[in-house]
């Protein structure tokens, strides 16, 4: 009788210790919470892609800290929801929905228009937001999605907010790049990727511009009070990995899902090592810096290349009429 009761309680026993044990490895796998508590009261914060995935934890844990947040979304109906929630959270009124589509330069000029009349401070430019391998599709000048949206989209939002940052100086800009920059190559024949597309090589392209940027800026910001740095926050379970091929079928997401669960981080940790740059007062004075789980990492040999840098950043005021306007 005994036997016949105590087998069965070991098999639940032992599948409850290795589900216990899976979610504590993942736990781990994830990386710590950033422990640092202090407040940003009077601060004022811009996260692109606020209303999902890392971009809305970065604006909750904001909050929390007092900051008034802006958050930069296409969808305004999503980022109402996710504006709410965290309001309720944070017990913050101070967090603000406001449009800005990074796949039009116009909805840029727009929301810094609208930013400049409603503050005349900015502390901190999160640059979340961010495409994925998608189909080939151009924004609404015509450039490469990925490299429109997440390079000179950017490029632009930055470039046209860079006088508030000086004049609230000390403030911090955050470009969220990828390890997938390692893999990237600016195509300096075929930068809009007319000749061939290839959703990965378009996307690591986009992401090796994000360091670009990060290291030509820094160096014209010098002297300014004003740093910037990039970081990748890991692989991260979000909505941008909807293009992927195999999270194009049901059955292949479950088994991707299944495959890389335990490997894969949750938006609230990839947010911490952005919030980690944006906040820790260690990296007051630095900047032009590339940060992996908290730490300056190297970058590839492409992001070193300063001459590609400044032809890139050259180009990129030319797409977007940054000084023709």
């Amino acid at each position: 009788m005994f036997s016949r009761i105590a087998k069965p309680f070991y098999l639940y026993s032992a599948g409850i210790s290795i589900i216990g044990g899976a979610y504590l490895l993942k736990d781990y796998l994830g990386g710590n919470l950033y422990d640092n508590t202090d407040k940003l009261n009077d601060k004022i914060v811009i996260v692109t892609g606020a209303n999902t995935g890392i971009g809305r934890e970065i604006a909750r844990d904001l909050a929390k800290r007092e900051a008034k947040v802006i958050m930069a979304c296409r969808d305004m109906d999503k980022c109402e929801i996710a504006r709410r929630d965290i309001v309720i959270e944070s017990q913050n009124k101070f967090v603000y929905c406001r449009e800005c589509d990074l796949a039009s330069q116009a909805s840029i000029r727009d929301f810094v228009k609208q930013f400049k009349q409603e503050h005349n401070n900015l502390h901190i430019l999160i640059n979340n937001a961010g495409v994925m391998r998608c189909p080939k599709k151009h924004t609404k000048e015509g450039i490469e999605m990925q490299f429109g949206v997440n390079h000179l989209g950017h490029f632009l939002l930055t470039n046209l907010l860079l006088d508030v940052l000086k004049s609230s100086a000390p403030s911090r800009i955050i470009n969220v790049s990828s390890s997938a920059h390692k893999r990237g190559k600016i195509k300096l024949d075929d930068l809009n990727s007319e000749k061939n597309y290839e959703p990965g090589e378009a996307y690591a392209q986009s992401k090796l511009a994000n360091i670009l940027f990060t290291k030509e800026l820094a160096n014209k910001l010098k002297g300014t009070g004003v740093t910037v740095n990039a970081v990748h926050p890991g692989i991260v379970r979000t909505e941008i990995m909807r293009h992927m091929g195999i999270y194009q079928y049901y059955f292949g997401r479950l088994l991707a899902d299944l495959l890389t669960w335990i490997f894969i981080k949750t938006p609230l940790k990839g947010a911490q090592p952005i919030l980690f740059v944006a906040i820790d007062p260690s990296l007051n004075d630095v900047t032009g810096e590339y940060f992996v789980n908290n730490k300056i990492a190297d970058v590839s040999n492409e992001a070193k290349n300063d001459q590609i840098a400044r032809w890139l950043w050259i180009v990129s005021e030319k797409w977007t009429k940054l000084n023709y306007m």
